[in-house]
């Protein structure tokens, strides 16, 4: 009787509803747990960083690539446009293929900053992204750390500028077209432009390797993999 007791004093400290929510927030054994969910999640991330976002950091990797290729900002097509129709046909397809080596290239240095914004991410509702669409744990990762990793791969969109000659290329073009008698003189941030296409072409590589995960269990190479997606799986 002496062993029971401190089990009943216990319990009249608790009402049902609080024993219950006690209970459910133990270890439970032979379940995958929202710990598990979210390190199966951040594993897919990182998947898509090591095998996705790298084939962005090669020649081409931007330039040749449909899905992430960075184009001319609306604001400048009409300098494609008049540099063409001067002449400068070479100067123009120049201007364009260097802001894709720069990217091309601050992604290469760039990329541990993704994989830390990774490793440190919070999951509000670890389940609730997992039995979400194709790219939710993407879209998560977009949505929740974008403002923070825009200050961190700035500058080194910035530098890249430097390193492949960008700024050099850019400030010739502009100063050309501006000389064209009768056109509105422009006078872009392509800093910032190139920044925001760079990071969109990460996500949407990462999103690509997510998908894959998703839907091919042959993608899923870990035990935490398996497991975690599985649920999806049955839902």
């Amino acid at each position: 009787m002496k062993k029971i007791f401190p089990f009943l004093l216990v319990f009249s400290f608790f009402s049902c509803a609080e024993m219950q929510q006690v209970l459910s927030q133990m270890p439970q054994t032979g379940t995958t747990g929202t710990i598990d969910i979210a390190n199966g999640l951040k594993e897919a991330l990182n998947n898509g960083i090591t095998k996705q976002v790298s084939k962005l950091t090669a020649t081409d990797g931007f330039y040749k690539n449909e899905a992430v290729k960075i184009l001319l900002p609306e604001e400048l097509r009409k300098v494609d446009t008049g540099l063409r129709r001067i002449g400068l046909s070479s100067l123009a397809d120049e201007g364009l293929k260097v802001l894709n080596r720069a990217a091309e290239d601050a992604v290469k240095e760039a990329t541990p900053i993704f994989v830390s914004a990774v490793k440190n991410m919070s999951f509000t509702d670890a389940k609730g992204i997992l039995l979400g669409n194709d790219t939710s744990t993407t879209t998560y990762l977009q949505n929740s750390t974008s403002t923070s990793l825009y200050s961190k791969f700035n500058p080194v969109i910035k530098n890249s500028f430097s390193k492949v000659g960008a700024d050099k290329v850019w400030a010739n073009i502009i100063t050309k077209y501006n000389s064209i008698p009768l056109v509105t003189k422009v006078n872009p941030d392509l800093t910032d432009y190139v920044t925001n296409q760079a990071m969109n072409g990460v996500f949407k590589m990462v999103a690509v390797e997510e998908k894959n995960i998703r839907n091919n269990i042959s993608a899923r190479t870990t035990p935490l993999l398996q497991r975690v997606f599985a649920m999806q799986d049955n839902k």
